[in-house]
């Protein structure tokens, strides 16, 4: 269920960039970490007539709060509790050499390609970070850098964005720790999708989850198309339920809604503010990089190695077929192969009645079948079901009468989240509610 979010008002109350009081149920879970970690607690009295307030200034206040939550039986035991979390953080922070990382300078195609920028910051002070995410050519960009540099970069950006709330705390004279990340959805298609790349994002976001707890105050999502329920899908079990309770997607008058979180001054003209660069342009691209596609010569390598699921022999003068069953719209079926000696045949059909196997032009064509150079180049793309039916990946060596092919595959289907795809057809902006991995394989 769809969950109805409320707008920070225009003029914040007083306190409203400090961390709250806590409920009397989690200031008791606290309070059993106080003998080992005082300093994250304000005074404790029998005579105080509530919980105090909890500050988060502390770097493992933050893992107390985000994790303290969720705990249950022993408070602090296992790998996921607080202080042991926090601990890992150290280390991650001194594997990554996080304290000299905004000195680091990522490769020039990063730097050209990689899309985002600060935009400014929303009514409270807290700092406004637009990541275009449409904008990006994934391929080329994991083609011409490395996983680990374009996640480097990634991490950049939140200890950019931390030390934009200290710096903002200082100026405003009360705790800045939050940050609002805006995400334009606009473009967003079936090449962003592409394994090795939504692998990236998976990855990015179990960093931040680990590392950066308790820093969103909101994930703002604007001009999400229909495919974003599955790409949310694929990356929201790397996200915790707390994160996800931050995540508003923004209707189709989402220039007015996002004026009720960062106030025009501090927003392109390009999303619906006032601002623009000095010399008028609307998108203020001194501020933000709109991304784009990577030329090829930035590319270090042809293809991204894969690991692959499935192997099969294609006899000479034959064919294999493949089925996967779509049980409703909405799904992305998504494949991967490579063949061995030379080049193979393939096309995608649909039947919708479940039979024996067909020759292809007893069935629906999807994707017409012509040869690839797969043994020179992997082959991989993806398919936006609109029928439910049997899907059929036809791998044809038919044109060879002498020789067979080994092909190397994997096929996967990508399922919708159910929530975010209300949350796309409904007005209006909305958080997005928790739909689990297993109500979903049930329905596709």
């Amino acid at each position: 269920m769809l969950r109805k979010v409320r707008p920070h008002s225009r003029e914040p109350p007083a306190s409203s960039c400090c961390t709250p009081g806590v409920s009397n149920k989690r200031w008791g879970l606290l309070a059993r970490f106080r003998g080992s970690s005082s300093f994250l607690l304000g005074s404790l009295s029998a005579s105080d007539p509530g919980p105090p307030q909890l500050s988060t200034r502390h770097p493992r206040a933050r893992f107390c709060v985000g994790r303290a939550w969720a705990c249950s039986g022993d408070l602090w035991g296992g790998q996921s509790s607080g202080p042991a979390m926090s601990s890992q953080h150290m280390e991650f922070r001194k594997q990554q050499t996080l304290d000299n990382i905004l000195t680091w300078q990522p490769p020039e195609v990063i730097q050209l390609y990689d899309s985002g920028g600060l935009s400014g910051y929303d009514y409270e002070g807290c700092p406004v970070w637009f990541d275009l995410v449409g904008k990006l050519d994934p391929k080329g960009l994991l083609l011409s850098a490395s996983p680990q540099e374009l996640i480097r970069k990634r991490i950049r950006v939140c200890e950019m964005l931390v030390q934009q709330c200290e710096l903002q705390s200082q100026k405003l004279g009360r705790n800045i720790e939050t940050m609002v990340l805006v995400f334009d959805l606009e473009g967003l298609s079936l090449k962003h999708l592409w394994k090795p790349a939504v692998e990236v994002y998976q990855q990015f976001f179990a960093i931040l989850e680990a590392n950066y707890p308790e820093r969103l105050k909101n994930l703002i999502g604007i001009r999400a198309p229909k495919l974003f329920p599955v790409a949310f899908n694929l990356v929201k079990l790397f996200m915790s339920q707390e994160t996800r309770k931050k995540i508003v997607i923004l209707g189709g008058d989402w220039k007015q809604e996002l004026q009720k979180f960062v106030s025009p001054d501090q927003l392109p003209v390009e999303f619906g503010g006032t601002m623009t660069d000095p010399d008028g342009n609307p998108k203020c691209l001194t501020k933000i990089n709109y991304g784009g596609e990577v030329p090829k010569s930035y590319y270090l390598r042809n293809q991204v190695r894969t690991q692959y699921e499935h192997t099969a022999t294609v006899g000479r003068d034959s064919f294999v077929q493949v089925k996967t069953e779509i049980l409703f719209p909405g799904c992305v079926l998504r494949w991967q192969f490579a063949s061995e000696g030379a080049d193979i045949g393939f096309g995608v059909f649909l039947k919708t009645k479940k039979a024996e196997q067909k020759q292809a032009g007893e069935m629906t064509e999807v994707l017409p079948t012509q040869r690839y150079n797969a043994h020179l180049v992997p082959q991989d793309g993806s398919l936006s079901c609109d029928k439910p039916g049997i899907y059929v990946l036809h791998f044809d060596n038919t044109h060879s009468l002498r020789h067979s092919r080994k092909v190397s595959y994997t096929v996967e289907v990508l399922l919708p989240d159910k929530a975010s795809e209300e949350k796309i057809q409904a007005p209006g902006p909305a958080g997005l509610g928790d739909t689990t991995a297993t109500e979903l394989s049930q329905l596709c």
